[in-house]
C-alpha cells in the first residue's frame, strides 16, 4: 500500500547539517512490527508514524522507533513529525500551537518561524543525582578523570538521559568515548560573547556499539531544564551539537515566565513523496 513519506532534517543549518527523520504521514493498520522493521530498513536514529489522535485534544497521535524499540517521547522526531504533517495540509486546532499526543502524552509544539517549530519539554521521568561509583564508570568510558566532571543529574524524559557537565565547551568537543553504557549526554559552556552558548554531544549503545547522535532534542530539553534551574545558564540561549561527527545543529532554547521551557529549531523537507508498506 503506498503511503505518503517525507525525509526532513532536524534542528538543520543547511543542506545535511542536522538530524534526519522519516515519516510515515499515515499508518493506519500498520502493526508494531510492521512499524519496526521499517524503522529498522530506514536505519535512522529514529522513524515515525504518524496515526489519528486518540485523545480530542491532540492534532494527531505519533509513535516512534529506533531500529530496535519505540520511544515514548523523543525531541527530533516531534519537531520533525509536525512540520511534515503541517506541510502534508495538515491543520490544527489551536492555530500556531499544535498538540502532539505520543507515549508520554500531550506534547505542545509552537510555530516560531515558517520553517521553525519548538516543543515544550515534557516532564522528566527521572530526575537528581548520579551515584558516584556510576560517574566513575562514566569518566572512563569517556576518557577522562573522575574530577573533569563538573556536575552531573539524571535528565530522562523518555529516551533515559544522564547528562554530565564538562569544564567547558572545548572538553566536550575532545571527549574520545570508548565506553558508554547508558544514554549519555555531554555538556559544556562556550566563551561569553558568541552566538552560542553551549556545546552538547549524545552518546548512546546500540547492538553492541556505541552511537552518537547528530542533533537530540530531548537531550537539549532536559539539560536546559536541568542548567536553568541551577542557574548555570539563562535563557534564551543558542546550543551547538553534531560538530564532533561533521554536522552543524542547532538549538533555540527559551522560557516562558511560567517556567516552561521551549527546544526549537528549523526544520527542512528534503524528500517528499509515498512509501510502499
Amino acid at each position: 500500500m503506498q503511503r505518503p513519506f517525507a525525509q526532513v532534517d532536524v534542528f538543520t543549518t543547511g543542506p545535511g547539517t542536522g538530524n534526519p527523520l522519516a515519516v510515515v504521514l499515515d499508518a493506519t493498520g500498520l502493526s508494531t512490527p510492521d512499524m519496526l522493521r521499517f524503522a529498522r530498513w530506514t536505519n535512522l536514529s529514529e522513524t515515525t508514524f504518524v496515526l489519528p489522535p486518540s485523545d480530542g485534544a491532540a492534532d494527531y497521535r505519533v509513535r516512534i522507533f529506533t531500529p530496535d524499540e519505540e520511544l515514548p517521547f523523543a525531541g527530533h522526531p516531534t519537531l520533525g513529525t509536525c512540520q511534515a504533517w503541517l506541510a502534508a495540509g495538515g491543520v490544527p486546532h489551536g492555530g500556531d500551537r499544535i498538540v502532539q499526543e505520543c507515549g508520554t502524552g500531550l506534547v505542545t509544539v509552537r510555530r516560531t518561524g515558517p520553517d521553525e517549530l519548538a516543543f515544550a519539554a515534557p516532564p522528566l521521568l527521572r530526575s537528581g543525582a548520579v551515584d558516584e561509583s556510576l560517574l566513575g564508570e562514566i569518566a572512563a568510558g569517556i576518557g577522562l578523570p573522575r574530577s573533569a566532571i563538573v556536575d552531573a543529574a539524571w535528565a530522562d524524559n523518555g529516551p533515559g538521559w544522564c547528562a554530565v557537565l564538562l569544564e567547558n565547551a572545548e572538553a566536550v568537543l575532545g571527549v574520545r568515548p570508548t565506553d558508554v553504557r547508558l544514554p549519555l549526554g555531554l555538556a559544556g559552556l562556550h566563551a561569553p560573547g558568541g552566538d552560542v552558548q553551549l556545546e552538547i554531544r549524545a552518546l548512546y549503545p546500540q547492538n553492541g556499539y556505541l552511537v552518537e547522535d547528530p542533533v537530540t532534542g530531548s537531550l537539549n530539553a532536559s539539560v536546559a531544564g536541568w542548567l536553568l534551574a541551577s542557574g548555570r545558564i539563562t535563557a534564551p540561549y543558542m546550543a551547538a551539537q553534531g560538530g564532533a561527527i561533521g554536522r552543524a545543529g542547532r538549538i533555540s532554547i527559551t522560557q516562558d515566565p511560567d517556567g516552561t521551557v521551549w527546544t526549537g529549531g528549523r526544520v527542512a523537507t528534503v524528500v517528499a513523496g509515498t512509501v510502499d508498506l
